[in-house]
């Protein structure tokens, strides 16, 4: 038996912020390859969205050669990897939660609206918190 969780099914969490639609959707993913199969999956349903950042750890939690993100576009840090002294971006939300084998994609519509860095922080990160809240 694995020493952490697993995602028993998949998740979705949207929620519009600023005119702005954001979509997360997390899944179990066995390594990194499985992983960017499944943002490539997500990227395909929405070819009209501005970003398609995802966050990894696509094994043991504690494994950093199993942690994989992407900022997409949006400004480094904001999203995929955390900045320091930042909020909770989606890579810091997986690993805070102890859940391994898990992926996280989070579809930006963009509404017209800047939302900024500190902005942009945490809805990528509470979009995580809060598709993780619904997870079995």
């Amino acid at each position: 038996m694995a020493e952490y969780l697993i995602p028993k099914s998949a998740v979705v969490f949207e929620e519009e912020i600023k005119k702005s639609r954001f979509i997360t959707y997390l899944q179990h993913t066995e390594g990194l390859e499985q992983a960017k199969a499944f943002w490539a999956e997500i990227k395909a349903q929405h070819p009209n969205a501005r970003h398609n950042c995802w966050a990894a750890v696509a094994g043991r939690p504690t494994d950093s050669q199993q942690l994989g993100f992407s900022d997409d576009g949006e400004p480094a840090g904001t999203a995929g990897k955390p900045m320091l002294s930042a909020g909770k971006p989606m890579l810091s939300a997986l690993l805070g939660s102890q859940v391994g084998e898990i992926s996280a994609v989070v579809v930006r519509y963009y509404g017209g609206i800047l939302l900024g860095t500190g902005g942009l922080v945490r809805a990528y990160g509470n979009g995580v918190q809060q598709a993780l809240k619904l997870l079995e």
